[in-house]
């Protein structure tokens, strides 16, 4: 019986090392991407916050509009006050995990 030889072969693949910076890329698309995201959810909480002024100031706004038109200000203004707060609540969630939730 002979011994056998092993012989290391270098992987065709990329080094470890070389994927970091691949690796950190990804990272920071990530960041800007969560970053592109909130600035998006701002915007939609200042929309709808001026959603709730406008409709509620349309749905007191007496007989100068229908009927119909005040009642549905009055709910949307209802609605977006609810929707606004619950945004609000689940952005202060996610900065409170500090972010951990994606990945």
């Amino acid at each position: 019986m002979s011994a056998s030889h092993l012989v290391v072969v270098p992987s065709a693949g990329p080094s470890p090392a070389a994927l970091d910076p691949i690796a950190q890329r990804i990272r920071d698309l990530r960041t800007e991407a969560r970053g592109l995201a909130r600035e998006q959810v701002e915007h939609l909480q200042q929309n709808l916050n001026e959603t709730m002024r406008l409709a509620a100031e349309i749905a007191e706004g007496g007989d100068a509009y229908p009927v119909g038109v005040r009642e549905i200000s009055r709910r949307l203004a209802e609605d977006a006050a609810n929707q606004a707060m619950t945004l609000t609540a689940i952005v202060e969630r996610e900065r409170d995990q500090g972010g951990r939730s994606q990945g």
